[in-house]
């Protein structure tokens, strides 16, 4: 079996790493540098140094491969997926861009192509269990509360990235949608702050991102769904100033008589100082909560670094989400063709069950509690 990730990333290594232990992989970066730190703790993964925004290669490169991953940057992710598509191999993608991938819905179905998309652990893993339990009760309300942070905060953003800094950024300015008596409410992103305690690692800001994606979608019957992100306290305002000053604006302002993105200059000087250290400790929190008119159940999520295999939280909860879906399509647990977010493959038992069984021999456990109203 021959796999092919694209991007060699913190996760995009973890997924190689993980997925080495039983098939053939090979990663694509233009980074030499992230695929030698690849290579030096699995040489037996073969490595290919190449721009993949050359996205008219896809198809002669791709071809002697089985599977696909996506793992590049989301700025990249739309063009990404179309071109696999195109060159007509399934694929699990969790590059996160902002536009919808159900339009490529048509163009997966024509070239019978399986896509599973947004496949990390938020999006991803909420997805799922959201669509598992859509199918056998009448949901009044879906929350997710989720967010990957250091456990040493470094003042003054205390956080540290795993993605594209970029990414991360661009969720700050993208407006935020969610559902509020069956109507979708648009928001700043940053908004609705709340502070919540919590067990493991005390309190938390919860403030209000575009988090939803396709749930806005095929979840519309709903009537109530919001997801926030988790910082440190004090982070939104530090973000609500950046903004505010212009570094987070996208539009090319002219210094000096050169043309330049505020947003492309913040994110170049934030890649260092957000940059996760390859053993730096850190942690990934989410609480789902679904609720009918009988119960809420709760899923709780708190995974760390794993010093063992040296796996950041991020990596493993987000990376082996992906992986465990690749193995859905690799053991053909799930064959439908099109473009299909996680919410619609966890409504199958058999993959919900997979996908959280693969986790859990990867000490990636979501804990499960039920509550019923008096």
């Amino acid at each position: 079996m021959q796999i092919a990730i694209l991007g060699a990333g913190m996760v995009g290594r973890a997924m190689a790493l993980d997925l080495a232990a039983k098939y053939n992989v090979t990663s694509f970066d233009v980074s030499g540098d992230a695929l030698q730190l690849l290579t030096q703790k699995n040489d037996a993964i073969k490595t290919i140094k190449t721009d993949l925004r050359n996205y008219s290669q896809y198809e002669s490169m791709l071809k002697g491969f089985d599977f696909i991953i996506s793992a590049v940057p989301g700025f990249m992710g739309y063009l990404t997926l179309e071109a696999i598509i195109n060159a007509k191999k399934n694929v699990v993608d969790i590059s996160f861009f902002p536009e919808n991938a159900l339009d490529l819905n048509a163009l997966a179905k024509e070239n019978q192509v399986t896509a599973i998309v947004d496949c990390g652990v938020a999006p991803g893993m909420s997805n799922l269990i959201l669509g598992y339990h859509n199918e056998r009760m009448t949901i009044t309300n879906f929350e997710c509360l989720v967010g990957g942070l250091p456990l040493k905060r470094i003042f003054p953003f205390e956080y540290k990235a795993p993605f594209s800094p970029i990414d991360v950024l661009e969720e700050y300015t993208r407006p935020a949608r969610y559902v509020e008596n069956s109507h979708i409410i648009t928001k700043p992103a940053l908004s609705d702050a709340e502070l919540i305690d919590f067990e493991q690692v005390g309190t938390l800001e919860s403030f209000n991102t575009d988090g939803l994606r396709s749930i806005l979608f095929t979840m519309g019957h709903i009537p109530n769904m919001k997801e926030k992100t988790l910082r440190y306290p004090g982070h939104i305002a530090l973000m609500q100033s950046l903004i505010k000053a212009g570094f987070l604006s996208p539009e090319p302002i002219s210094v000096k008589g050169q043309s330049i993105s505020p947003l492309e200059f913040t994110s170049a000087l934030l890649f260092d100082q957000w940059k996760l250290g390859e053993n730096e400790a850190e942690f990934t929190l989410m609480q789902i909560k679904i609720t009918d008119a009988e119960k809420t159940i709760c899923y709780d999520l708190y995974d760390v670094y794993d010093a063992v295999t040296q796996t950041s939280s991020m990596s493993r909860t987000t990376g082996y989400t992906c992986t465990a879906a690749l193995n859905l399509l690799i053991e053909k647990l799930f064959t439908e063709k099109g473009v299909f977010p996680p919410e619609l493959v966890g409504k199958d038992e058999n993959c919900f069950n997979f996908i959280l069984n693969y986790l859990s021999t990867r000490n990636i456990i979501y804990r499960k509690t039920e509550s019923l109203f008096n």
